[in-house]
C-alpha cells in the first residue's frame, strides 16, 4: 500500500508550509472513507475520526483525525490537473499489480454532469466531468472536467495522454466532428462516432446509401425478452462513398442500429441510429462494439449515481466539486478490481462493518 500513498505523495500541495497533515495523508484518508461509503467531506472527517487507530496503522496521524474543514480546504484548493496526474499514475500501477498490460477492445468517452455542484447562482451550468472507460476491464481510464461545458475540449486533451494503440475509441454524437477523428486515428486506434443531423452532409449521405441498398445491406439482428418487453435490434454495416469520405478523416464505413421495442402494453417504440467507422466492422461486430459502448452509461455513470449519491453531492466551491468526483472514481475503480463476486455497494459495506475486509481491500493492492 505504501506504493500507492507515494504516488498521493506526489500532488504538490496548495497550502501552507505549515499544514499539519501531509496531502497524501487527506488524500488517502478520503479515498479510504469513500471505499466505505462516506458521501461528503463531514462524513469522510467523522470516518476518520471514528476509524482512527486501524488508520494509523497505515499512514501517521500524529495530531489526530483532520477535521472536515482540513479535508474541504484541501480539495477546494487543490489544482484539479495535480489529482488528475495522480489518478493515471494509480491506475498505471494497479493495472501493472494485476497482471493487466495495454488497454484494448473498446474504449468509451461520455461526459456526466455533477448535477448540484454548481457555482451560486448558475444552477443552469453545473460541472460536467468528461470519463474515458475501459470496457474489457470495466474501469474508468482517464478523466477531466470540461472547461466551460466544452466537452468536446476535454475530450480531445485526454486523448493526447492516452496509449490506446489497436483500441476501437465511441463517442456519442456530440464528438462526430474532423477534430475527434483525427486524433482517435493519431493515437493509431479506430473510431466509432455517433451521428445526428447535426452532422447535416455525413448524415444525409448515410441515409441516401442505405436507402439505396434496402435489404441488401449486410445485417445482424437479435430478440430478447425481458420485464415485459420484446427489443429487436439489428446492425448493419455499408462501406463509405467517396462523397462521405471526404467529410470525416479515415472514415471507412458507416454503420446503422434499428431498435424496436414492444411494451407489455402492445406500445411499440422504433429508434434508429447512424455510426461512423474508421474501419468496416462486420455487423455482428459493429452490435457488439456499441453494446460495450453503453456500458460507461450502465456500469460507470450509474453507478456513480445510485451508490455513490454523485448526482446529490453538495460540494460548490472552487475545485471541491471536480477532485471530491476523481476520488469517486478512483473508489468505484478500486472496488471494481477487487476480486469479490459482490456488488459494488455490497463490497462498500462490508468495509465499512469489517476491519478484515477493509484491510483486505488495500492488501488486495500490494
Amino acid at each position: 500500500m505504501q506504493s500507492y500513498i507515494s504516488i498521493l505523495q506526489e500532488v504538490r500541495d496548495p497550502r501552507d508550509m505549515n499544514a499539519r497533515h501531509p496531502v497524501e495523508t487527506i488524500l488517502f484518508l478520503t479515498l479510504a472513507a469513500t471505499l466505505c461509503g462516506a458521501k461528503s467531506c463531514v462524513e469522510v472527517a467523522e470516518f476518520a475520526a471514528d476509524r482512527e487507530e486501524e488508520l494509523s496503522e497505515i499512514v501517521e496521524l500524529p495530531y489526530g483525525a483532520p477535521s472536515h474543514d482540513t479535508f474541504s480546504r484541501l480539495f477546494r484548493l487543490l489544482d484539479p490537473t495535480e489529482l488528475a496526474k495522480a489518478f493515471t499514475a494509480f491506475m498505471t500501477a494497479l493495472r501493472a499489480e494485476f497482471g493487466l498490460g495495454a488497454t484494448q477492445g473498446v474504449v468509451a468517452v461520455d461526459g456526466k454532469s455533477l448535477r448540484r455542484g454548481y457555482e451560486k447562482g448558475r444552477s443552469h451550468m453545473p460541472p460536467l466531468m468528461v470519463s474515458v472507460w475501459d470496457s474489457q476491464t470495466r474501469v474508468a481510464i482517464a478523466q477531466a472536467r470540461a472547461p466551460g461545458g466544452n466537452e468536446v475540449a476535454a475530450t480531445l486533451q485526454l486523448l493526447r495522454n492516452l496509449v490506446l494503440k489497436s483500441c476501437t475509441v465511441t463517442a456519442d454524437a456530440l464528438h462526430c466532428h474532423p477534430a475527434m477523428a483525427q486524433a482517435v486515428l493519431d493515437a493509431k486506434a479506430d473510431y466509432a462516432l455517433g451521428l445526428k443531423a447535426n452532422h447535416g452532409p455525413l448524415y444525409a449521405e448515410a441515409e441516401r446509401i442505405f436507402a439505396q441498398a434496402g435489404g441488401d445491406a449486410p445485417s445482424f439482428a437479435t430478440e430478447e425478452r425481458a420485464h415485459g418487453r420484446l427489443e429487436r435490434r439489428r446492425a448493419s454495416v455499408l462501406g463509405a462513398p467517396i462523397a462521405a469520405r471526404a467529410l470525416l478523416p479515415g472514415l471507412k464505413a458507416i454503420g446503422r442500429l434499428e431498435a424496436q421495442r414492444t411494451m407489455a402494453n402492445g406500445k411499440t417504440e422504433t429508434d434508429t441510429r447512424y455510426v461512423a467507422l474508421s474501419r468496416k466492422l462486420t455487423a455482428d461486430k459493429l452490435a457488439e462494439v456499441m453494446r460495450a459502448h453503453w456500458g460507461i452509461e450502465n456500469q460507470l455513470n450509474w453507478i456513480l449515481d445510485v451508490v455513490f449519491d454523485e448526482d446529490a453531492a453538495r460540494t460548490r466551491k472552487d475545485y471541491g466539486p471536480e477532485n471530491l468526483a476523481v476520488i469517486r472514481r478512483l473508489a468505484q475503480n478500486i472496488l471494481r478490481m477487487h476480486p469479490s463476486d459482490d456488488s459494488i455497494s455490497r463490497k462498500m459495506r462490508r468495509a465499512s462493518w469489517s476491519k478484515d475486509f477493509f484491510f483486505e481491500i488495500f492488501a488486495h493492492m500490494r
